[in-house]
């Protein structure tokens, strides 16, 4: 079905809602008050059924200026307008306003009624046409079909529904994803509870999906769903939708807030946006200038703080960052209004580029400009490289490219990001800059002490630039080969250490390495050898990190033998060549005699030999494994 959510828009009593009922049979002013006074004061909505099955959602917003609040409420959400103009009196004050905000908020395209053609001759209507084109093209809206109404006659409704019609389509690429729909009304009903409406602006909402309600966080099911009155099985983006909810009561949700798909936003009290001063901007507005920001159906103060320039005059594009009186939750290149508090008037509005951002300097300018200059995507690898070495948390950087998190995933190569384990997600120049950092920290940590078990991470972290996330930069080298952990301690894997070492720590390994190879399968006590000497000690267990001696375990005496690696070898030769053609296997004491040792050392060596599966106990035997079979180091 092809649909379009269509802005009414228009100065107070020029006829918006009596051609919105002449179109629809829909009264849009359900207050009595709206109807007593005859001008609408709150959101009015109506559903425009063409004969090709086309559905418009048309949203009679507002005209007195003193609604203007109410009229931003409903414009966000429109994909295009319907400016409505009396014949009599042409363009007014707010024709001009919901004109701007219109182009404020990305509406190019739309229809220009000239209503009440009854009462105005054919030179009125065309004189109030031609004013009203005028101001389209200064706002830079195009050429807008023009037509001449009259809900009283009926004049031009049948032309206005076709060109109406051809505003219609399928929701834009970037409405897909994750749901998030800002709410203007809240109310409850016997049998289905809370109920709250607005337009679905992204995403689609079901039955029994789980939605957030922001800014407060609070979770909640969708119980139902309907569009004017008919019930739904799912909604999708750009039409007016109700929402039952289960798990909330009324009182939780009042009109400002949104409905969310849970963690696609965040509420903050800060926005980096891209902002316009309009034309008709009273004068120049200086950094700091205190406002009232109008996004989605939420208003709130804000102070406008440039940072590309002192001031922003009239017409003029810039950077800044909005700091919040109140905490809200928007996406990005959601596009907002911001107004004068007094006189009461809107002055500009822009797009946001980063809804939850740390606090900006004039520094931060070209960044931003970068990223205004570009789309979500692309704006979040650049705001992933600014972050530098530090990274951004994944939930983050999905935020900034628009994307729901679980989407992040497939989109990181394009995004430049590298995610580490449990960690923030970097750019990749930034990973490669940070991998190169802390290798060079392992290395030079090893050349200071060749037959150390190498730096741990508390060490590298006060040698390491601060914020880098040195568990997840170590965890993806250890994955891909070039460090090895072991023990909570670091080592460049393929470094030569042998190359490292000095004349003295040389001598002294080959001291003690001559201790255990003269004994070899008696060896001495490690003890006796090491002496109570730490660079004995540490010599030690540089030979057992590397491999020229291996620990024995005797699990019976609750010791350890420490054998050289050549009588390991020796003794499996020995072994294999005497008892690996005996399918009985062999006895503890057979092996003893036959290697010339007491139970005191064949007993640790059998057990070795079991654990790398060299031999295999059966009760108090062993039999040789199949020359080939693998062994378990």
């Amino acid at each position: 079905m092809r649909s379009a959510l269509i802005g009414v828009l228009g100065h107070v009593d020029h006829g918006k809602s009596a051609l919105v009922r002449a179109l629809t049979g829909t009264e849009t002013d359900r207050l009595a008050e709206e109807r007593a006074r005859g001008i609408s004061i709150v959101l009015g909505f109506a559903c425009l059924a063409l004969p090709d099955g086309t559905e418009l959602d048309l949203v009679d917003v507002p005209g007195h200026e003193r609604f203007i609040r109410a009229m931003v409420a409903g414009a966000t959400a429109m994909r295009a307008a319907l400016l409505c103009v009396d014949a009599v009196e042409g363009v007014r004050p707010q024709s001009v306003e919901h004109a701007e905000i219109a182009a404020l908020l990305g509406v190019r395209r739309g229809v220009l009624a000239v209503t009440r053609a009854d009462r105005a001759t054919a030179e009125q209507a065309a004189q109030a046409a031609e004013a009203a084109r005028d101001l389209l093209r200064r706002l830079g809206l195009g050429d807008w079909p023009v037509i001449v109404t009259s809900a009283v006659t009926g004049q031009g409704l049948g032309e206005l529904a076709a060109a109406l019609g051809t505003l219609a389509g399928p929701a834009p690429p970037d409405e897909a994803g994750a749901a998030w729909l800002p709410l203007d009304r809240a109310f409850s009903l016997p049998g289905a509870g809370t109920v709250v409406t607005g337009a679905l602006r992204r995403g689609w909402l079901a039955p029994g999906m789980e939605i957030e309600i922001l800014p407060q966080g609070r979770r909640a099911l969708v119980r139902g769903l309907q569009s004017h009155g008919r019930a739904l099985p799912a909604a999708a983006p750009g039409r007016r939708v109700a929402v039952a909810l289960r798990g909330v009561g009324r009182e939780a949700v009042t009109p400002g807030d949104a409905l969310a798909a849970p963690g696609l936003l965040l509420p903050s009290a800060r926005l980096d946006v891209q902002v316009t001063l309009l034309a008709s901007a009273p004068g120049p507005v200086p950094r700091g200038q205190p406002m009232r920001l109008l996004i989605g159906t939420a208003e709130t103060g804000a102070r406008l703080h440039l940072l590309d320039r002192d001031r922003l005059a009239p017409g003029e594009s810039g950077v800044a960052q909005l700091r919040l009186d109140a905490p809200v939750a928007a996406p990005v290149r959601e596009p907002f209004v911001l107004r004068l508090a007094s006189p009461a008037r809107t002055i500009g509005g822009g797009v946001v580029l980063d809804a939850a951002p740390p606090r900006r300097r004039v520094q931060d300018a070209a960044l931003l400009q970068a990223m205004a200059a570009t789309g979500p995507q692309g704006a979040a690898a650049l705001r992933l490289r600014a972050a530098g070495p530090a990274g951004l948390p994944a939930e983050a950087l999905a935020r900034i490219a628009g994307l729901p998190s679980a989407a992040l995933p497939a989109r990181l190569e394009m995004l430049h990001g590298v995610r580490l384990a449990a960690g923030p997600v970097l750019h990749r120049e930034e990973c490669t800059r940070a991998e190169a950092v802390l290798l060079a920290a392992v290395e030079a940590a090893q050349r200071r002490d060749p037959t150390g078990p190498g730096p741990g991470l508390g060490v590298l972290r006060s040698a390491l630039p601060a914020g880098l996330p040195l568990e997840g930069l170590a965890a993806r080298l250890v994955t891909a080969g070039t460090l090895e952990l072991t023990g909570g301690r670091l080592r460049r894997r393929g470094l030569d250490v042998a190359a490292l070492l000095s004349e003295a720590d040389r001598a002294l390994l080959a001291e003690v390495e001559r201790a255990f190879r003269a004994a070899m399968l008696a060896p001495p006590d490690a003890e006796a050898v090491v002496g109570g000497c730490r660079r004995r000690a540490t010599a030690l267990r540089h030979l057992l990190r590397t491999g020229v001696l291996v620990r024995a375990p005797d699990a019976v005496q609750k010791r350890e033998v420490v054998f050289h690696r050549d009588a390991l070898a020796a003794a499996r030769r020995a072994i294999r060549t005497h008892f690996g053609t005996r399918p009985d296997g062999f006895l503890a004491g057979e092996c003893g005699r036959l290697l010339g040792i007491s139970r005191r050392f064949s007993i640790p060596l059998l057990e070795h030999l079991d654990a790398e599966r060299f031999t295999r106990r059966q009760g108090d035997r062993r039999i040789v494994a199949e020359p080939g079979a693998a062994p378990r180091l």
